[in-house]
């Protein structure tokens, strides 16, 4: 299970562009809550307290704790909308969270035991396709990560989605294909003298083959 934070808003009367630019010169962001059962709440949000932490990371994969006057839900953020030449936030989607609600969220991968990977203590490089994945997941399941232990891998080896042990019930939106997360490398020193090598071979029978041509 993931982390859970906690962030307090208050309830939005002001509606309208300018409106929305009076709260932002207060240092507030405005923002609205919707789905379940209940209708969208617009709210605003102290601007100091969403960009700490915006600036943490993870913040749209995170379960969030909303106190909305008296009031608490739990939601998930789906949209920060930023200033494009500042890049701050200007506005904030949360979603309320069902029991039984599934939903789509990035998930970060950890790679584990570097120091053990026989691949990497040859020389070999990690190279990561995927430093995320996309899972179905479970609202009230989310977790914070996802890993994978290198103590195995060689030199040459793909680490794929069927690697990686997904929490119950959660399963990848990329369906139907064995998808890529990483390979370990062969270091670029090893690579130009197998390079070379092929090169030579090849010289090779091409001068085996005109010395049989010229023999005939």
């Amino acid at each position: 299970m993931g982390d859970t934070i906690s962030l307090n808003a208050e309830i939005r009367s002001e509606v309208g562009k300018g409106a929305a630019r009076a709260l932002r010169r207060n240092n507030l962001v405005p923002g609205i809550v919707y789905g379940g059962e209940n209708k969208p709440q617009a709210i605003k949000i102290k601007f100091n307290e969403l960009l700490k932490l915006l600036r943490k990371g993870r913040f749209m994969s995170t379960l969030i704790d909303l106190g909305i006057g008296s009031n608490k839900e739990q939601v998930i953020c789906r949209n920060v909308q930023k200033n494009v030449v500042k890049d701050l936030p200007t506005h904030v989607d949360f979603m309320r969270l069902s029991e039984n609600a599934s939903i789509n969220l990035f998930i970060p991968i950890q790679f584990q035991n570097h120091n053990i990977c026989p691949g990497i203590k040859k020389g070999g490089v990690l190279t990561v396709v995927r430093p995320e994945v996309e899972l179905i997941v479970n609202a009230k399941e989310i977790p914070s990560e996802l890993f994978v232990d290198l103590s195995e891998f060689e030199i040459g080896d793909t680490i794929n989605i069927s690697n990686i042990k997904l929490p119950e019930g959660a399963k990848p939106t990329i369906t139907g294909r064995d998808f890529v997360i990483a390979n370990i490398q062969a270091p670029s020193g090893l690579k130009s003298s197998d390079d070379d090598k092929t090169e030579d071979t090849s010289e090779d029978h091409e001068s085996d083959t005109k010395e049989e041509t010229d023999s005939e």
